[in-house]
C-alpha cells in the first residue's frame, strides 16, 4: 500500500472506530446513567456519529443530552468527553471543534479538561 492509501485506510478506521463509539455512549448512558438519549440516537441513525458530533460540537449551546448528563454527574458519557479523552480521535476534528470541546467541559468542570 502506498503511503495515502494507507493513512485512507486508517483515517475510515479510526472514523468507524468514533462512530462505533458514539453508538456505544448512547447504550452507556441509557444503562448507567439512565438516560434514554432518544434525539441523540435519532441523530446517530440520520447522520452518522461523525456528522453528529460536528453538529452537536457547533451548537451555540450544550445539547439537552449534555445537561441532563452534567446533571448525574456523568460528562464522561457526553461526545465532548468521547472526542477529548480520546487522542485517537483528534485527527478526526480540526483544532476549533476540539477547543469547543475543551472548553466546553472545562466551563462544567469536567475533571480530565480540567487538567489541561
Amino acid at each position: 500500500m502506498t503511503g495515502d492509501v494507507q493513512e485512507s485506510v486508517m483515517a475510515e478506521s479510526v472514523r468507524k472506530r468514533f462512530d462505533m463509539e458514539m453508538q456505544n455512549i448512547y447504550r452507556r448512558a441509557y444503562h448507567e446513567a439512565n438516560y434514554n438519549a432518544t434525539r441523540f440516537l435519532q441523530m446517530l441513525e440520520r447522520h452518522g456519529g461523525f456528522e453528529t458530533a460536528r453538529l452537536l460540537i457547533h451548537s451555540p449551546t450544550v445539547s439537552e443530552g449534555y445537561t441532563a448528563l452534567y446533571l448525574r454527574g456523568r460528562l464522561d458519557l457526553t461526545v465532548e468527553a468521547l472526542i477529548h479523552d480520546n487522542p485517537d480521535f483528534h485527527p478526526l476534528f480540526i483544532d476549533e471543534e476540539l477547543e469547543i470541546v475543551r472548553k466546553r467541559l472545562t466551563e462544567y468542570k469536567y475533571g480530565p479538561a480540567m487538567s489541561k
